[in-house]
């Protein structure tokens, strides 16, 4: 687990001594000097500005060198109020801290307009600190910076709460970084049901079930046994729920989680199975939202039903042709085993739909289609419900995960019809892909709004990101609690 930096606050009048000072400015507001840095390296920031032509714009960055401390200008953009733009300029600062090796660090935030974007300042910062190293060799622990939050908002009686928050979700967003980058044969089916069980010790209010094969059989849940089949570990269902008293909604996450992905019989080419141990991304990411739910005491019921299990070649692997019936009574005919994450969410959305919450929520990294259409900064969002993915992106863009709607376009829906089944689990080509896959979970949602979130792209990043470094990115986290704290009001 990731240590994060440790966090403080100075409300005095006189400015804490650094290594490095970050200061974040919206574009064109330079033009006051930021509090507390002294005659010198005031004078010296001011003439780098206009040296530089510095602006502020979103991402921009200015780093100044004085005598005793290092200060980098870091633009917020025009939208001062954006979170995203909060969050980022944190994790560029965090960046810039652990290239300086600055053990101590000062942020002045004298444009933060209220506790919140400072608390999604810090929350950047932690972010972009995160590394996984735990399979490395006699490496050394790195350096943990300390940070000082100043300016205007450190009298922000809400400023203590908010960091704290901002702690939580970034310590949940790592544990989902952590689960996607483990091995694949660490991260089982097994090893994520321990994650959850663990979990539901840890936290008060928490409750898991988890079930082997038996007790999916008595359940009807047909999919994960059937892709289950080829591997020698046992596949898991797992259901994490936080109900607290006073929610007034219900939500239900289901997140794909096949911990590694060879395509089964329908085999991968060797390149494309180096990166499979994150085709469990939209589990980890359901179970630690659910997590974090509880330790910020959301006031809202939200369970991730979340099918496991790994997806490979074995004697007994499910084969093309084979028929799927699922607890709806609806059959499929699988004719791609590389096309199994359906297979195993139709399971969840079941279940899910049987429980009559307010909304259901699956998530997964389930088509190269989403990826070509869309790249990794963007996950495709399609449902049933406009109202829920309409709140569903706007919580996209408070947070910097990003959404954007594909069309559950009817037309392409006989492209899934089957001669010996309902369904079938692939179309005849290669066109439309990510909307498909949407129609085909559709069949498996009853009368409940819904929304899809294909997260292929943004879940794993193949280069350095300024919130994440290559592997998991833990997306759809902090995208599912925006979203959950506008229910709670």
């Amino acid at each position: 687990m990731n240590e994060l930096a440790a966090v403080t606050v100075r409300r005095s009048g006189r400015e804490a001594s650094a290594d490095l000072v970050l200061v974040a400015v919206g574009e064109g507001g330079i033009e006051r000097t930021p509090s507390g840095l002294g005659r010198t390296l005031a004078g010296a920031v001011r003439r780098r500005v206009r040296t530089s032509g510095f602006r502020g714009t979103d991402g921009e960055v200015l780093v100044t060198h004085g005598p005793d401390a290092t200060v980098v200008l870091l633009g917020l953009g025009k939208g001062t109020a954006a979170r995203a733009s909060w969050v980022r300029a944190g994790a560029k600062g965090r960046r810039e801290a652990d290239a300086a090796k600055a053990r101590r660090v000062v942020a002045v935030l004298d444009h933060a307009k209220d506790a919140t974007a400072a608390a999604a300042f810090v929350e950047g910062f932690h972010l972009a600190g995160y590394r996984f190293e735990e399979q490395k060799g006699g490496h050394e622990p790195r350096p943990v910076p300390r940070l000082v939050v100043s300016g205007r908002v450190a009298q922000d009686p809400a400023l203590a709460r908010c960091l704290a928050d901002a702690r939580t979700v970034a310590e949940c967003v790592c544990a989902a970084r952590d689960l996607v980058n483990q091995p694949p044969s660490v991260a089982t089916p097994s090893f994520l049901a321990d994650f959850a069980t663990m979990a539901a010790k840890r936290h008060k209010g928490l409750e898991v079930e988890v079930w082997g094969e038996s007790r999916m059989k008595k359940r009807g849940v047909a999919g994960v046994p059937a892709v289950a089949r080829g591997s020698n570990e046992p596949p898991r269902f797992i259901r994490l729920t936080w109900a607290p008293r006073d929610a007034t909604k219900r939500v239900a996450i289901v997140g794909k989680a096949i911990t590694f992905d060879s395509g089964g019989l329908s085999l991968k080419p060797p390149k494309s199975m180096e990166t499979m141990k994150y085709d469990m991304a939209g589990g980890a990411a359901a179970l630690a939202t659910v997590v974090a739910a509880a330790r910020l005491g959301l006031p809202v019921a939200v369970t991730a039903y979340v099918p496991a299990t790994e997806n490979l070649p074995g004697g007994s692997a499910q084969k093309p042709g084979d028929v799927i019936r699922y607890a709806n009574g609806k059959t499929v005919e699988v004719l791609n085993t590389d096309a199994e994450g359906r297979l195993v969410l139709a399971d969840g959305l079941v279940l899910a739909s049987r429980a009559k919450p307010d909304a259901i929520i699956d998530l997964a990294t389930l088509t190269g289609a989403a990826r070509v259409a869309l790249g990794v900064r963007f996950a495709a969002v399609l449902g049933t419900d406009q109202p829920l993915i309409d709140a569903l992106r706007t919580a996209g863009d408070d947070s910097g995960e990003r959404l954007w709607q594909l069309p559950l376009a009817d037309e392409y829906k006989d492209d899934l019809k089957s001669t010996v089944a309902d369904l079938k689990n692939v179309s005849g080509g290669p066109e439309g892909g990510a909307i498909i896959a949407a129609l085909f979970l559709r069949e498996f949602v009853d009368a409940v709004p819904w929304a899809h979130l294909d997260i292929a792209g943004p879940a794993f990043a193949e280069r350095d990101a300024p919130e994440a470094t290559r592997g998991g990115t833990g997306f759809g986290v902090r995208l599912l609690l925006a979203y959950l704290r506008t229910l709670a009001g």
